[in-house]
């Protein structure tokens, strides 16, 4: 018998007595109905493991495609959540404080076998089976026995050994599904990776069933955004791809990496850009690299949390996803972190070969999404603080670990923006108008950027102060050049990687970096902020907050878990000046400044980042800009331990935060002497040769 009917074996086993736990009672009604609710999913799940085996994709209406759909996320959508086992709340209202996160955590790590059985991961499907039946078989064992619930301890116990014992067969999958391409061939002859690149390019991308071949969640927007790709010109998708493409090519061509060295590129996306992915996986193809693609991650072994890479489909509940960010601090110790690491560093050992040649991401992000403020739980898991530690320490010793196997000095990426149909009437006019702004002249900004660039590269500091409410007043201390003939301060950024184009930037020094930076509003990384707040002394964070809640105390939290990313302090590791004022226009007409996601919002003013420089863990490697100068400002105080103490020398993370023009009043270039450049006041461009920025203002 080979392991995969052993396999199938273990799924009948555990199928059948998963069938035989709805009917059964213990004496504890409220506990039963949770487990009653899960059994009643997993068999929801073995229903569509039939349904894939027999071609079901393939052969049914698009309404009994939405109705399966719904089915298996409908639990967690908004209208349902309130009473859902998945909302840590309702879960300790009916389980008690004890055992209500941990099986509320139990429940959410079920749902990822909706992935799992669209990939036919038959393994990754059973163990979690199996899982649930040892913790039923705890409940109905102590039942049995005197009456009682187990322990809160005793389950934790069996959910920790389950994570530790399996780290090894997460850590494997998910590096080979990140750095493996296995090659196949479509039907026109092109050469794609797996089974998700393989329906992108075999499929029929005018039929909108096939969005529901992946298993993602698949709303009106992911169906909408397919329909209105495929009314657009072929010219114009190949404008979007080729823009795209180029981007990634170009990045390697700038900054002296070899592309022909790679083989392989990771496709970062939403259901819906198919027909703009398939062209992507074409050009790929010409330039010699398998284009590969993987889920989100949705299990707590993959590091579920907030971020998503990968391919997605529409987020079912954003506020389902805030309460399980935190999901590890349930086993995540010492010995879980040491484990993590030694799995990972088996698992990129036995595919060396194909992380060497991974040449990076290309990702299509996206906006628009309907505005979340998230609610902070108190029955959801949270890290302790020592958790809080031992997670950050585990991020900066995985993100060494991935360098050694994918060096970031041959490698690189591109991300490129486009609205989605949630933004509501404006969407197909400001799709198009984003179309135009990543496709911008970058030969006429590049040569203003420059003139903006001989004017920072005269300066000793620069200054910033907001206007309109806005707050910001910093002194932003700049790196000294030694030989101004042949060095500079400022990268010119045009449209490779960050597309699209529009910023000069630079990392700052720390010492003498000082004050308050304030925004009225911002979105990062999906999540809304109000009047936040962070001040800097000698370029590190000493204070901060938002107006999110009305407890201090939670707003402070909320900044030091979601832009910290748990870390104590972090210092500003760039400083930009976005000069797209033609994105800028079109937002402020179209009312989506609050929309646009930090690739755009940072193009469209002055931002600054805490966290890692730009260009961290290639400080070393040397950088130019077009006019032939070295970019000599590429380490700060923090990044030069990585010599001597690099556990220190890095966050792992890298926040940027836009004050818009409106915003601005002043942005001043001060020489050593005290003399002033004056660069931007009143949010207009006011720097000799820079006039022309300021064109498009005249359209508001």
């Amino acid at each position: 018998m080979d392991e995969q009917d052993i396999l199938w074996e273990r799924y009948g086993l555990v199928l059948e007595r998963i069938r035989q736990i709805p009917e059964e009672h213990f004496g504890k009604e409220e506990v039963e109905g949770y487990f009653k609710s899960c059994a009643q999913f997993l068999l929801l799940i073995d229903d569509t493991l039939r349904f894939l085996a027999g071609g079901g994709y393939e052969k049914a209406t698009l309404e009994e495609l939405k109705e399966r759909n719904y089915a298996l996320y409908a639990d967690i959508l908004p209208g349902h959540y309130e009473e859902s086992y998945g909302n840590p709340s309702f879960a300790v209202r009916k389980l008690g404080e004890e055992l209500g996160g941990i099986l509320s955590f139990l429940y959410a790590e079920l749902r990822s076998l909706i992935g799992f059985a669209h990939e036919d991961r038959l393994e990754d499907v059973v163990i979690r089976m199996e899982l649930f039946v040892e913790v039923y078989g705890a409940f109905s064992y102590a039942a049995g026995e005197d009456g009682t619930l187990p322990s809160g301890e005793e389950i934790r116990g069996i959910l920790y050994w389950f994570a530790f014992d399996y780290a090894d067969v997460a850590a494997e999958r998910r590096i080979r599904e990140q750095v493996c391409a296995e090659g196949s061939r479509s039907e026109e002859g092109t050469s794609v990776s797996n089974v998700h690149i393989g329906r992108i390019m075999n499929s029929e991308l005018s039929d909108v069933r096939t969005l529901y071949g992946y298993g993602e969640y698949v709303s009106e927007s992911e169906l909408e955004m397919a329909k209105f790709l495929s009314t657009l010109p072929e010219e114009t998708i190949y404008l979007m791809a080729d823009t795209f493409t180029e981007g990634y090519r170009i990045g390697f061509e700038v900054t002296g990496k070899d592309l022909s060295r790679k083989r392989t590129v990771g496709l970062y996306y939403r259901l819906g850009f198919e027909r703009m992915m398939r062209r992507a996986i074409e050009n790929f193809e010409k330039m010699g690299l398998k284009a590969l693609t993987f889920r989100r991650a949705y299990s707590v072994l993959d590091n579920r949390g907030l971020g998503i890479s990968g391919f997605c489909g529409a987020v079912p509940n954003r506020q389902y996803d805030y309460d399980h960010k935190d999901d590890s601090a349930l086993f995540l110790d010492r010995n879980y972190v040491n484990r993590k690491l030694d799995v990972t560093r088996t698992a990129y050992e036995k595919y060396k070969d194909e992380a060497g040649s991974y040449g990076g991401p290309a990702a299509v992000v996206t906006f628009g999404e309907a505005d979340f403020q998230p609610i902070s739980k108190s029955e959801a898991l949270r890290l302790s603080q020592e958790q809080e530690h031992l997670w950050v320490e585990y991020r900066s010793l995985a993100g060494r670990l991935q360098r050694a196997y994918i060096p970031e000095e041959e490698r690189s990426f591109t991300m490129i923006a486009f609205p989605v149909p949630e933004i509501g009437p404006v969407f197909q006019e400001l799709f198009r108008e984003t179309i135009r702004i990543n496709t911008l002249d970058y030969m006429r900004y590049r040569n203003v950027q420059q003139i903006l660039i001989n004017a920072l590269d005269e300066a000793e500091y620069c200054e910033v102060r907001g206007c309109n409410g806005n707050r910001t007043n910093l002194k932003i201390q700049l790196y000294p050049l030694s030989h101004p003939e042949k060095e500079t301060k400022f990268e010119n950024c045009v449209a490779d990687v960050n597309i699209p184009v529009g910023e000069v930037f630079t990392s700052p020094v720390l010492e003498g970096t000082e004050g308050l930076l304030h925004v009225s509003r911002v979105f990062l990384n999906g999540l809304e902020y109000r009047d936040l707040a962070i001040t800097f002394e000698e370029g590190m964070i000493c204070e901060y907050s938002c107006g999110n809640f009305d407890g201090e105390e939670e707003n402070q939290n909320f900044v030091r878990e979601n832009i910290l990313c748990h870390h104590e302090t972090l210092p500003m590791g760039e400083f930009a000046i976005g000069t797209n004022t033609t994105a800028y226009v079109t937002a402020r007409r179209l009312a989506v400044e609050a929309k646009l996601p930090i690739l755009i919002a940072e193009k469209m003013g002055p931002h600054f980042a805490v966290g890692d420089t730009c260009y961290a863990h290639v400080e070393d490697v040397s950088v130019y800009n077009p006019d032939g100068k070295e970019i000599v400002a590429r380490t700060n105080g923090v990044s030069e331990l990585r010599k001597t103490k690099p556990e220190e020398a890095y966050f792992n993370c890298h926040t940027d935060i836009t004050i818009p023009y409106d915003e601005l009043g002043e942005l001043t270039a001060v020489r050593k002497d005290g003399s002033r450049i004056m660069i931007i006041q009143n949010g207009r461009f006011v720097l000799p040769g820079c006039e022309e920025l300021n064109e498009a203002f005249e359209k508001i």
